[in-house]
């Protein structure tokens, strides 16, 4: 983890987003850019003083954009656009989505394109430093104009208006919190109120979280099918190099790594590879493993690009150029990012949907290759894993709907000045609730995996799905009369969530690895 960040003199990567959100890393600001703040606000106030109307400086907003504004109405604009906009209702967003829009509302600030004063930089960043996070309620955003009303609620505490979280988690009035940091509030002045809350921050901080989530619960993904594949008496061999190179699919081979170095050496899969063997292919779910979770990789690597590009930009209505011009844009329409947390949505879909397919064949007793029904202790009196893969297939029903792009739908706003929207925040929002569905069932289906191996005793796992079964065993009794479930979906949930089960898959087949002769080893 990064101990500070330093924002202004370049983009912000996503793991110092990562790193500020969900592991308070402290924020910088650069003083170069601190200056660049400083120049550009001096243009501000030279139009302020100007007799013709500028947008956002003299003029009303939205609808209202050809009203002219007196100077001495101008400060109440502001504050009343603040006021106005911090229209949220609904449940608090987390702690890390507020962190992540902040840091990114204060990066386009620190370009010095929006016309800011310094101070409102600086108050920003004392925030963040100060642990205060604003309290910002789920529905709101049509992601277009950006995210008004959650950034509109970040603003309002920066005034020293509405309610904050502090430190400790709490629920205090933003001016006594402020206070108790010694910060001053913020009295907003010409143009400001516009560049507080004319962003894609947090749609775009959710997807950088969601991305961050999903490279470790992709990997995981590959362990449990790992786990499956091997506990169902599956081969490996359909994931060799020269297969996966006839269709040069990046994630595909990726994926295929993965599951090469966590079979590795598996007793249990060479005891049925042979003559003897009668099979003659695996059913899609485990054999066709790479290909999913590869296309799904390679989603993410298209997703990543997107955010990247946001992240380097400067994202506000009106803008000011390099040159000094102030000028009405679009770049607040959140479409780029819409469409990606979207196409994110159906690729964790699918590879819960796979997840959940291999759950149940190793349930089955007609396709489990041995196993007992449900993998019970006592078939006919006890249940064994019956309704856990229920519970997997109701998370994954909602997943499938959940899959439903956000972004197709427009409801306009503004008196049809804002005739087209994004949707992107509630495309964020389910994102994050399809990623929690994801560990889920993939939890669910190393919970199963792993009592299907110790029911192939006395063979024994591959180190990979070995060192997994043995985390799992740390939390989780092995197979016996029927017990009381949920406890132990949870917890395994929680060793997927926490990137325990891919880091000990990794860790025990890099291990394998440096005993034996170099090859592709898993990747991340």
């Amino acid at each position: 983890m990064n101990a500070r960040v330093t924002v202004g003199a370049s983009p912000l990567t996503p793991r110092e987003v990562v790193d500020v959100a969900r592991h308070d890393a402290r924020v910088d600001v650069d003083a170069d850019a601190l200056q660049r703040v400083a120049d550009t606000r001096a243009l501000i106030e030279g139009l302020a003083d100007d007799p013709q109307p500028h947008y956002g400086i003299s003029t009303g907003f939205g609808a209202l954009a050809t009203t002219f504004i007196a100077e001495d109405r101008r400060a109440q604009l502001q504050a009343s656009l603040i006021r106005s906009h911090a229209a949220g209702t609904g449940a608090e967003v987390e702690r890390e989505v507020i962190r992540a829009l902040m840091l990114l509302r204060l990066q386009t600030l620190a370009t010095g394109r929006t016309g800011v004063r310094p101070v409102v930089v600086e108050t920003y960043a004392a925030l963040l430093n100060a642990g205060i996070t604003p309290v910002v309620r789920e529905y709101g955003s049509l992601g277009c104009s950006g995210d008004l009303a959650p950034l509109s609620h970040v603003a309002l505490a920066v005034m020293g208006e509405g309610e904050v979280r502090d430190a400790s988690g709490e629920l205090r009035a933003a001016a006594d919190a402020l206070a108790a940091a010694h910060i001053a509030p913020v009295a907003l002045r010409e143009k400001e109120g516009l560049a507080l809350i004319n962003g894609t921050d947090g749609m775009l901080g959710m997807l950088l979280l969601a991305l961050d989530d999903l490279e470790m619960l992709l990997t995981t993904a590959d362990v449990s099918a790992a786990i499956s594949i091997e506990s169902q008496l599956g081969t490996d061999a359909v994931f060799a190099a020269d297969l996966m190179a006839l269709r040069p699919q990046l994630g595909q081979a990726d994926s295929a790594a993965n599951l090469r170095a966590f079979l590795a050496d598996s007793p249990i899969v060479a005891s049925h590879r042979g003559p003897e063997c009668t099979r003659v292919q695996d059913a899609y779910s485990l054999r066709c493993a790479p290909q999913v979770h590869g296309a799904a990789r390679d989603t993410m690597t298209h997703a990543a690009l997107i955010a990247e590009r946001e992240l380097a930009s400067a994202v506000d209505n009106p803008v000011v150029t390099v040159d000094g011009r102030v000028e009405s844009n679009g770049n607040f329409h959140g479409a780029p990012v819409a469409y990606v947390l979207d196409f994110l949505a159906i690729a964790v879909a699918d590879v819960a949907s796979m997840s959940e397919r291999r759950t149940d064949r190793a349930l089955d007793v007609s396709r489990s290759n041995g196993l007992p029904p449900f993998l019970a202790d006592e078939v006919g009196v006890d249940s064994g894993l019956m309704i856990a893969q229920y519970a997997a297939a109701g998370i994954v029903s909602e997943l499938k709907r959940l899959a439903a792009p956000a972004s197709v739908d427009s409801i306009p706003s503004s008196a049809m000045q804002e005739d087209h929207v994004s949707m992107g925040w509630a495309g964020a929002r389910k994102l994050r609730r399809a990623i929690d569905g994801l560990a889920r069932v993939l939890a669910i289906e190393v919970l199963t995996g792993c009592r299907a191996l110790d029911l192939r005793a006395p063979l024994q796992p591959t180190a990979a799905t070995g060192a997994v079964r043995a985390l799992v065993r740390e939390h989780v009794q092995g197979p016996g009369p029927d017990r009381f479930v949920s406890p132990e979906i949870e917890a395994v949930t929680d060793l997927v969530a926490s990137g325990a089960v891919a880091d000990a898959a990794r860790a025990a087949a890099s291990r394998g690895q440096s005993r034996r002769e170099p090859s592709d080893g898993p990747t991340g």
